[in-house]
């Protein structure tokens, strides 16, 4: 019997592949299946029920969740590159080793504290 512990980087890469599968679960569930969200939002326009308002605010909400999503299955993406290259943990800027509760708590982050914070300050 194996009773090996699994390194650290294959505990991330599960955790990550699963996120990766919910995330393209619940995308596909939110635009029915094959549906784009642009198709989901062309169709409020045929809602002549609805305020122009309130058609232009759904559309806007349905492109901003869409830009959230892409951007986080990016993330999901490219933390799974880094562990396949060997850099996962490590800061994308300074290199520094990544503390492994940051990584627990958020396995996408690409940088230490003290870059992300100065990232944050820039914008």
């Amino acid at each position: 019997m194996n009773t090996a512990t699994p390194h650290p980087h294959d505990v991330f890469k599960a955790q990550l592949i699963k996120a990766r599968a919910q995330l393209l679960e619940r995308i596909a569930y939110e635009r029915g299946g094959v549906v784009s969200r642009a198709d989901v939002a062309a169709d409020h326009f045929d809602n002549s029920f609805q305020s122009r308002a309130q058609i232009q605010s759904e559309r806007q909400t349905e492109f901003a969740m869409n830009e959230h999503e892409t951007a986080e299955l990016g993330d999901i993406e490219a933390a799974l590159e880094r562990i396949q290259a060997g850099t996962f943990g490590l800061c994308t800027d300074c290199g520094v080793t990544v503390p492994a509760n940051r990584l627990t708590a958020y396995p996408t982050a690409k940088r230490c504290i003290d870059c992300q914070t100065l990232v944050e300050q820039r914008r």
